[in-house]
């Protein structure tokens, strides 16, 4: 087995794959490892320090002997990794009152392939090839849309939801884009509507539904979505749409 082959997902149900070894939810040592696990590999750049860790597995509620219980954790991590073809002991590591999680080289991480993602797709819009978009931001978007560590609740998880959901919103974007370039009307205004939907104040998607129900003939559409958009602006925010978001009106307007 290469250990190049080992993929961790922090989405969905929390797993690890190394070849044909499947670590899978139900593995971990329970919500105090699951959650250890996807920090260290989540912040693997760099040191962690113990006292981190106690203050995300166990907050203003820390048991007497915390150092004890978090060794114990630490060990069964240990333990695990060695089932995937890991040194335990040599991939996690433990030095100066700090933790380091040592992943193999080519390590496969869910949520950073999501970013990476969203990246090339928008470099590959920005450079006018919408073509080189539609894998990347594919990937982002399914990645992006599962939930993060789902049933756990922390400062910390929540820091990484809202990120992940940026990335969601992004992702949406260039999906929605791209698929109007490829002339997929329909697919392109159900992810400008998911778009709408998770951020009714990101304009950027009421402009993008409003150009896929403009290129599939449905104008009155078009323009029913910018009435949309102007009538919260002006309820919530006391301002009306942006000029981009108006261009794409009077387009609309221009083309009837």
């Amino acid at each position: 087995m290469s250990l190049a082959s080992l993929r961790i997902y922090l989405t969905g149900r929390l797993c690890a794959e190394a070849g044909d070894t499947l670590l899978d939810h139900a593995a971990f040592p329970g919500r105090q490892g699951r959650l250890a696990f996807a920090y260290l590999v989540s912040e693997r750049t760099r040191p962690v320090a113990r006292s981190e860790l106690v203050e995300l597995l166990w907050g203003a509620e820390e048991p007497p002997s915390c150092d004890a219980a978090l060794s114990a954790v630490v060990s069964k991590l240990r333990a695990l990794l060695s089932r995937a073809g890991l040194a335990g002991s040599r991939v996690l590591t433990a030095t100066g009152g700090c933790y380091e999680l040592r992943l193999p080289a080519g390590t496969w991480v869910d949520t950073e392939a999501a970013a990476d993602a969203v990246h090339a797709a928008e470099a590959a819009l920005k450079a006018s090839d919408p073509g080189a978009a539609y894998g990347p931001s594919a990937v982002a978007h399914h990645i992006a849309r599962r939930p993060f560590l789902g049933g756990e609740e922390s400062p910390w998880v929540d820091a990484r939801r809202t990120r992940l959901r940026g990335i969601l919103l992004r992702a949406l974007e260039c999906r929605s884009a791209v698929y109007l370039w490829n002339g997929e009307w329909s697919l392109a205004a159900e992810a400008a509507r998911e778009l709408v939907t998770l951020e009714p104040f990101r304009e950027s998607g009421y402009r993008l539904l409003m150009r896929a129900h403009s290129a599939a003939g449905n104008a009155a559409e078009a323009l029913w979505t910018y009435e949309q958009c102007r009538k919260l602006m002006a309820r919530e925010l006391g301002v009306g749409p942006s000029k981009e978001t108006r261009a794409v009106h009077e387009a609309v307007l221009a083309s009837l």
